[in-house]
């Protein structure tokens, strides 16, 4: 379980950090609504290295996925399908063989080896190197080239998400062995760029400024229509939002809810939201007093009002959580009725302030106490969340200092022993229903919370083939650690992204950004 991700914050570690350098952020040149053949797209944040295996954040997936490629890649609906590898075989529970396309080819026009998936491989298990992806890669026995563009790879251990793990939303994004010998590894930066087999390659990037990409003919799925595709780092949304309304932008990424009106008011613009995988839940830390004590925490939990903030703060766009899961990462197993059926079953805490005043009056701080909840400057929806849970708490006579602070510093406050209630924010890039919650209940999880029985349930489901008896597991384990309240869902999140200047995409899905989603882009007119 331990090799499972975190990925915390949309906008993550590297969104944000650049904070509000607005003008120097800020798409130069006219109005280009009339060009078909060049994309420029707004982020709302900055990167400071395009190799995903080194920044971790989700828009660094979305960045490096349109130059680089996995062995395999998920469709829209989450499913496997071939990428670099034509087809792939697992011969037995820890035995993966798969064949590389006989025209797979780098941008610079050399062949792709099995020696340069080997070897993109053992740099993604370098932990050094590879801090983001090495925590997922520890369970492979050995890899082995067993034919004509053949490469067996044998685990440990059944791994359930291995399969997945060979694509862009997991762990491998496959370089020429060449390209970062000769870089001396030093790819992802402005002067190393990356060396993939996707349809754009990256010509130019300065870091917390821009990327740019031009189409290649070297791309095994054909040449593109575009030409080429300009990433622009804007972490403030007044300007984002200037820019596109001055038609300088493309496509935009995470629309702010509460700009929504704004941007689909901008003629040919077209903002669609869609389910993005995300969960967000409060996280106690059992080591800290007063929530080492099960009714404070309780308290916490009955005096959230989900279905309030999902209606006011978040504008209806997300759902309250039921679960730590995703509904969408039981659609395998269950569909979409039975999913929401299944989620449905577990414990809920439900808005009570009664209860809340109950659980504190029961608890070792009965005449109640202050503490700090801090939140990402990139969640605003969080900050607004916060406000409402302090003003619910101050009725009962707690008192909660709402405290915005940079991502990095909201990341460093996850498990320090100080905080004892914070924010878990998470995307999941793979849609597996065992990603999040093995991070939270697992080994070495951030609330320490030890509960071998539930450790022993996602053990198995870690292990369990079955899409069925895996989420039986999972949910299972769930629903009893549930009144533990190491964690209390929430709400699972939605991200909104604009199509200006006459672009569209017809097929939005969570998992459309971690493919060469350009290529997918269509344009009226």
């Amino acid at each position: 379980m331990s090799r499972l991700s975190r990925r915390f914050a949309v906008t993550t570690a590297a969104l944000v950090a650049a904070a509000l350098a607005l003008s120097a952020c800020t798409p130069a040149g006219p109005s280009r609504s009339g060009d078909d053949t060049r994309l420029t797209v707004a982020l709302p944040g900055s990167l400071s290295n395009l190799y995903v295996g080194q920044e971790n954040g989700i828009l660094n997936y979305y960045v490096a996925s349109i130059a680089q490629e996995g062995l395999v890649s998920l469709d829209a609906e989450g499913q496997i399908q071939p990428a670099l590898a034509e087809s792939w075989e697992q011969v037995d529970d820890v035995t993966y063989v798969y064949t590389l396309r006989e025209n797979a080819t780098f941008h610079d026009g050399t062949p792709v080896t099995v020696d340069d998936v080997i070897f993109s491989i053992e740099k993604a298990q370098d932990a050094e190197i590879s801090p983001g992806f090495a925590w997922y890669l520890g369970g492979l026995e050995s890899m082995e080239e067993t034919g004509e563009r053949e490469l067996t790879i044998t685990l440990v251990e059944p791994d359930a998400t291995f399969a997945t793990l060979m694509s862009t939303v997991g762990a491998l994004y496959v370089t020429s062995r060449a390209y970062w010998e000769a870089n001396e590894g030093t790819i992802g930066t402005g002067s190393g760029l990356l060396m993939g087999t996707g349809p754009f390659q990256v010509t130019e990037f300065v870091p917390d400024s821009h990327v740019e990409f031009t189409a290649v003919d070297t791309w095994w799925g054909g040449v593109p229509d575009l030409e080429s595709v300009r990433i622009d780092f804007i972490p403030d949304e007044n300007t984002r939002l200037l820019a596109a309304q001055s038609g300088q932008i493309d496509v935009a990424f995470n629309v702010p809810f509460t700009q929504a009106s704004q941007w689909e008011s901008i003629s040919g613009a077209e903002v669609q939201f869609v389910n993005d995988l995300s969960y967000v839940g409060l996280l106690f830390d059992l080591s800290v007093a007063p929530f080492d004590d099960l009714k404070v925490r309780e308290a916490f939990a009955h005096a959230v009002d989900r279905e309030a903030v999902v209606s006011s703060v978040l504008g209806g766009h997300g759902e309250v959580a039921l679960a730590i899961p995703t509904p969408e990462s039981l659609f395998t197993a269950y569909g979409p009725d039975g999913a929401a059926a299944a989620l449905a079953e577990g414990e809920q805490f439900a808005f009570d302030l009664e209860a809340a005043a109950a659980a504190l009056a029961a608890s070792s701080v009965p005449e109640g106490f202050t503490t700090e909840l801090t939140y990402p400057a990139t969640g605003p929806e969080l900050g607004r969340s916060a406000l409402a849970l302090a003003a619910n708490l101050a009725e009962i006579g707690v008192t909660v200092n709402v405290r915005e602070v940079t991502i990095e510093e909201w990341l460093a406050t996850i498990g320090d022993g100080e905080h004892g209630v914070g924010y878990m924010w998470y995307f999941s890039t793979t849609g597996d229903p065992g990603e999040v919650i093995s991070y939270l209940y697992g080994p070495e999880n951030p609330s320490q919370y030890e509960n071998e029985a539930v450790r022993a349930l996602l053990a198995g489901a870690f292990v369990e083939s079955d899409p069925v008896t895996r989420a039986d597991l999972i949910l299972e384990a769930d629903n009893l650690a549930r009144p533990d309240l190491a964690s209390a869902p929430l709400w699972w999140g939605q991200s909104a992204t604009a199509f200006l200047n006459g672009w569209s995409l017809s097929t939005p899905s969570p998992f459309v950004f971690t493919n060469p989603w350009p290529t997918l882009l269509t344009k009226a007119g």
